[in-house]
């Protein structure tokens, strides 16, 4: 029987706050800084426009498709409380209202879309985004966060990702990717933050959001939180400090931007393994993700020559993966009895990851590129060459971030 904790509930009123921070502004902001400072303003406002089209779509159908009881052989729910139709301020979810899950997973459904846009800064249509966002969120993130999270089929073959690695890491980082190819490349590929303050402020509120992300997916105010909480940190270190490294040895000198990225990318491979993993594992896999991304960024995009501007596919999607892949091999009953990894004694699981890594991988790359296709078609996806040049804060909005 489901019972009320007024101190479980608190606490997922705050993590729910959390994770709206890591967004708007935290997205906003670390974006913002990377890009070119004519388009600094279109960089935010994607991610503001994602966070408010999701909020909506949300609460209307898409927590009733993710979450409703499975309708079709484990690949959606059954939306019977659209518009929050029957869901009361005291009906319940475990000991928490199930009004507050509802809001904690919005904000993983809006982070996740949000996240896509550092792919496509720069040179996409506002008003392509606003008829991608509703459409990938309805088509591509709520069905897979029903296979997983919502009593789908990957949820009954045993796949684990305690907050996001596959739903939201992995499914953005390949999003992106189909969306770059649809786009091509910008006429200026250079990477010229023009304000690393923004996303070093970006970067903190990130890293504070991220224990409401993961410590907050525990649902409760326990033990198992605590737990959550001190892996994300110890791997977010973990990967700013492999980062650091890694740039000493190949361009001779530590650079902010690079222990920026290390951080995120430790942040995202811990968030599948959060709730399964001890210290020991997060200090390898923050450790381990940022030698990968570091890769992705500075070999494997110039050797397949997609313009991923802010490097969403090689932070995103190569550390989800990873994450996901790690959760299989250090997931640890003593931790939690849900996951037993292939440390402790069952390398099935590492196979079961494998299997839901590829299934995200495909659906998200295949479905987006269909969406984006389609939008190219009826709308187009990208600005014309003069506005690009311009810079889309002044092309698309008639503002400027800078009035000097």
């Amino acid at each position: 029987m489901d019972i009320l904790n007024s101190g479980d509930t608190a606490w997922m009123l705050i993590s729910t706050a959390l994770v709206i921070l890591m967004t708007i502004p935290g997205v906003a902001l670390f974006y913002g800084g990377l890009t070119k400072k004519k388009n600094v303003l279109n960089t935010m406002f994607l991610s503001f426009i994602a966070f408010a089209v999701t909020s909506i779509i949300w609460v209307i159908y898409g927590y009733q498709f993710a979450f409703g009881e499975d309708m079709v052989m484990g690949f959606i729910g059954n939306p019977i409380n659209l518009f929050m139709n029957g869901i009361g301020v005291e009906t319940l979810f475990g000991s928490i209202p199930l009004n507050v899950f509802i809001a904690f997973q919005l904000t993983f459904a809006a982070i996740t879309v949000a996240l896509i846009s550092g792919a496509i800064v720069e040179r996409m249509k506002f008003s392509a985004w606003l008829v991608f966002i509703p459409s990938w969120i309805s088509l591509v993130y709520v069905p897979i966060a029903h296979w997983v999270w919502g009593g789908g089929w990957l949820a009954n073959l045993g796949a684990l990702d305690f907050a996001g690695g596959t739903v939201v890491h992995i499914n953005c980082g390949m999003a992106a990717l189909a969306l770059v190819l649809l786009l091509g490349a910008r006429k200026d590929r250079k990477l010229l933050p023009h304000n690393l303050g923004y996303s070093t402020i970006g970067t903190a509120l990130l890293w504070f959001g991220w224990f409401g992300f993961n410590a907050g997916s525990a649902l409760t105010a326990g033990g198992l939180a605590g737990s959550a909480f001190l892996v994300t940190n110890t791997a977010a270190a973990a990967g700013m400090i492999s980062w650091i490294i890694l740039d000493k040895i190949k361009i001779g000198k530590p650079t902010l931007l690079g222990g920026l990225s290390g951080a995120i990318a430790g942040l995202v491979a811990i968030t599948p393994a959060a709730g399964f993993v001890d210290v020991r594992a997060a200090v390898v896999i923050g450790f381990v993700t940022s030698i990968i991304s570091y890769y992705a960024i500075t070999s494997l995009k110039d050797r397949l020559g997609y313009d991923d501007a802010l490097d969403v596919f090689g932070i995103h999607g190569m550390s989800g993966i990873w994450g996901a892949l790690a959760t299989g091999i250090f997931a640890a009953p003593f931790i939690n009895e849900l996951g037993t990894g292939l440390l402790y004694g069952n390398p099935g699981q590492l196979g079961i990851q494998i299997i839901s890594i590829i299934a995200v991988m495909a659906y998200s790359f295949i479905v987006t590129l269909i969406i984006g296709k389609i939008i190219d078609i009826v709308i187009g996806l990208r600005v014309n060459d003069a506005e690009e040049i311009e810079g889309l804060d002044i092309s698309l909005h008639e503002e400027s971030g800078y009035r000097i």
